[in-house]
């Protein structure tokens, strides 16, 4: 059957997907008014203009046990989404990071005819990388948004483009906006991590009563769920505006993943926090193969920003680390690489560039 050329189905399946793919939608539509866009994601999304079709609040599971225990819900989300591609018969479908469910789509996506935009690539150079073999066979373009991918994707046979981080696309200034005295909390988006991480994270509330502690909290998970770890603690919850909480901090304490990098790029010093239950930190371990954990460290190959990870994360190392990152000093080295951190990142705009490919996919045929 032919495909609809004026219609477009993106897959995002968690909060970072989402704000990314809102940028995307944005540009989309900029470039192309009339385009269709039906989506897997969020709020986001949908106020940048795509139709949801499901949201991502109900695709995050955390964790071998949890996907095991949901494995009957990710099967039929399979099936649903299918139907779903079917009916709207895009030209080219976009698959947005999460790699455990988009990339289970591709060899379906190839029988079927669609032309597959990867963007922001699974991190095979930390784990599984026998999934590039998968990604070169099925995968039309992949997408990617930090300078060491590109180089590791096409020596392994896969269509590549390091398109510029769309986290660089922020407006939002910290210098203008910080409140002295704030620590920002990033717990991450997951319920499984927040749990976890977010009691620890508020362990050392009670030590530092001179500083006002603000939760960057999300939507999907409820006031309720936030306030049955917080209890009786004097936190401020503020939802679904890490960007702004951020910036408006001295300092933060960050969940790992797309976070640390988001806090670096506002120039706000941070200590990077991670804990799992402890058969799914056991398993990690032995199956990653990277020395950390942050973006940040990653892309620097050396420790920029202090990780304290699963039993290191307690009350005193996180008092410890906060106070390193109330000396100035110490604080100015830190803002130092983050400055040279922007560098390596490039000054692409992400969002326009991948929009830019795929309206040219379309013109193209």
């Amino acid at each position: 059957m032919k495909k609809n050329n004026n219609s477009i189905f993106i897959i995002a399946g968690e909060a970072s997907g989402d704000l990314h793919g809102s940028n995307l939608v944005n540009e989309l539509l900029v470039q192309n008014p009339s385009l269709k866009i039906s989506a897997w994601g969020g709020d986001k999304m949908q106020e940048a203009g795509a139709s949801i079709l499901k949201h991502y609040r109900d695709l995050a599971f955390m964790g071998f046990y949890e996907v095991i225990k949901n494995l009957p819900t990710i099967f039929r989300n399979f099936g649903l989404v299918k139907k779903q591609i079917l009916e709207v018969n895009p030209k080219v479908v976009v698959l947005i990071d999460y790699p455990g469910f988009n990339l289970r789509l591709l060899a379906w996506l190839k029988k079927n005819g669609f032309i597959v935009i990867y963007y922001i690539a699974p991190q095979a150079w930390a784990w599984k990388e026998n999934r590039v073999k998968k990604m070169a066979k099925y995968i039309d373009e992949l997408l990617v948004i930090l300078p060491f991918e590109e180089e590791f994707f096409r020596s392994r046979g896969v269509k590549t483009e390091f398109v510029g981080h769309p986290l660089l696309q922020s407006k939002v200034e910290s210098h203008k906006l910080k409140e002295s005295k704030q620590i920002a909390i990033l717990p991450g988006s997951r319920k499984q991590e927040v749990e976890h991480i977010l009691p620890l994270m508020l362990s050392v509330q009670s030590e530092l009563s001179d500083y006002r502690f603000v939760v960057a909290a999300m939507s999907h998970l409820g006031i309720e769920f936030y306030k049955s770890i917080i209890g009786e603690r004097k936190v401020e919850l503020v939802f679904d505006k890490s960007d702004e909480i951020i910036a408006s901090s001295e300092l933060a304490l960050v969940s790992s993943g797309t976070a640390t990098l988001q806090t670096a790029l506002a120039e706000i010093p941070q200590i990077v926090c991670y804990k799992s239950g402890r058969l799914n930190y056991e398993l990690g371990k032995r199956l990653i193969k990277v020395p950390f954990i942050s973006l940040v460290n990653l892309i620097f190959g050396r420790e920029i920003v202090k990780e304290l990870i699963q039993d290191d994360l307690n009350k005193e190392n996180l008092l410890r680390e906060i106070r390193k990152l109330e000396d100035i000093n110490y604080r100015k080295d830190l803002i130092i690489n983050y400055i040279e951190l922007k560098q390596m990142l490039g000054q692409k705009n992400a969002s326009k560039r991948v929009a830019e490919i795929i309206v040219g996919l379309y013109k193209a045929s």
